[in-house]
């Protein structure tokens, strides 16, 4: 069997990684996977045709600053599809750019068999991307459970697979011990700052985070701050901490293993008593780790009032959605000021009423993504199995 897989940031990855791993539980004979993701899928045994990070753009001021590169890119990785001709092409969330390598790959070769992972938000925004997407997606794993029916509204086959977060390890006290040991940690609040995995989301949040910190600390001077940092940006991060109150802890990957990280990963939102993120898919980390939240975001201008005059919900925060409350405080585009962040900050730091709400949508996020049940990975990849 062979597979090609294309991811663009690290919840693609993820995703791709436990995708892989259940193909390979499943299927006695080897199997080639081919196509592009990052370290994650690597070490299941990808290989790739360029650096993921190449793909990390967000907005759509910043998808036209890179135009010509992606379409580029666009272009290569469809001519690596059709020259392979795989038992399945499958598709990873980034629908910039991985849907239009569908598009022409199905335009070129319409019996190749496509699967896209990661339902689009039609229930969010731009519901007609289902029928646009239809025309060269042939199935579709989706992650929440009220998305298959979008989906086959359309014509395409879909199944809900659940989140491979669900069942991601937590920190061993043996880590927890030894993070706080690594970096001195005192009984002080520990506040996570997660200010996201593109360059572009750094740039624009940073500052923001920062600012957002000095109330918190001036209420909490014993809180330390502990930064995890994505790979592809992590010296870019350090460069921005410059600044920043309260001398922040990043946890830097550079120069250790992808499993050492990923356990001091695991240990600084084990230590966590709140966190500040970006919006996005570490907010089911969070919700999988019990790590209180407040999400925070912005773009460019343009992108802003683009999705703003689209969106159909009240919030896009994902434990939000899938518990069906509004226990998680987000602050989106010019609602992203550092004051009314730090005041979410502090609330759940002081009032016990707020985490503990926070805790029970987490608990009903957990159960609803599949906790519990067979392996979301081993889910998708029975899924994939069906359509090849």
């Amino acid at each position: 069997m062979r597979l090609f897989l294309v991811a663009g940031e690290p919840s693609g990855d993820r995703l791709g990684a436990a995708l892989m791993a259940g193909l390979k539980a499943l299927v006695e004979d080897p199997i080639e996977f081919h196509g592009i993701g990052g370290p994650m899928m690597q070490a299941e045994g990808l290989q790739t045709l360029f650096p993921m990070e190449e793909l990390s753009v967000i907005g759509l001021t910043e998808i036209l600053a890179n135009y010509r590169r992606l379409a580029r890119r666009v272009t290569d990785t469809a001519q690596a599809v059709l020259a392979m001709k795989p038992d399945a092409l499958i598709t990873i969330d980034i629908p910039e750019f991985s849907l239009r390598v569908a598009s022409k790959v199905k335009a070129a070769a319409p019996h190749q068999p496509t699967v896209h992972y990661v339902a689009p938000t039609v229930w969010a925004w731009r519901p007609k991307r289902a029928r646009k997407m239809a025309k060269s997606i042939d199935h579709v794993l989706a992650l929440l459970p009220f998305e298959p029916p979008y989906m086959q509204a359309e014509g395409m086959s879909c199944d809900c697979v659940g989140h491979p977060v669900v069942t991601e390890p937590r920190a061993s006290e043996a880590e927890i011990a030894a993070f706080r040991d690594k970096h001195g940690l005192g009984d002080g609040p520990k506040v996570l700052v997660l200010p996201g995995s593109r360059r572009s989301e750094i740039e624009r949040l940073a500052p923001v985070f920062g600012e957002a910190l000095r109330p918190v600390l001036a209420r909490h001077p014993d809180a330390q701050v502990i930064l995890p940092a994505a790979p592809a940006v992590a010296g870019y991060l350090g460069d921005k901490l410059a600044g920043w109150p309260g001398k922040p802890i990043l946890l830097d990957p550079r120069g250790q293993g992808a499993e050492a990280f990923a356990a001091e990963k695991r240990a600084g939102f084990a230590v966590a008593d709140v966190a500040l993120a970006a919006s996005g898919t570490v907010s089911l980390e969070l919700a999988a780790s019990e790590t209180p939240m407040v999400i925070a975001y912005d773009m460019s201008w343009l992108s802003r009032k683009m999705v703003a005059s689209m969106l159909r919900v009240d919030t896009v925060t994902l434990v939000n959605l899938v518990s069906d409350t509004r226990a998680v405080p987000e602050f989106l585009g010019e609602a992203c000021k550092p004051a009314p962040v730090a005041a979410a900050l502090n609330r759940l730091l002081d009032d016990e009423a707020t985490r503990l709400e926070q805790l029970d949508a987490m608990a009903l996020t957990m159960q609803r993504l599949g906790r519990g049940g067979e392996p979301p990975g081993l889910r998708a990849a029975r899924s994939v199995l069906s359509v090849i």
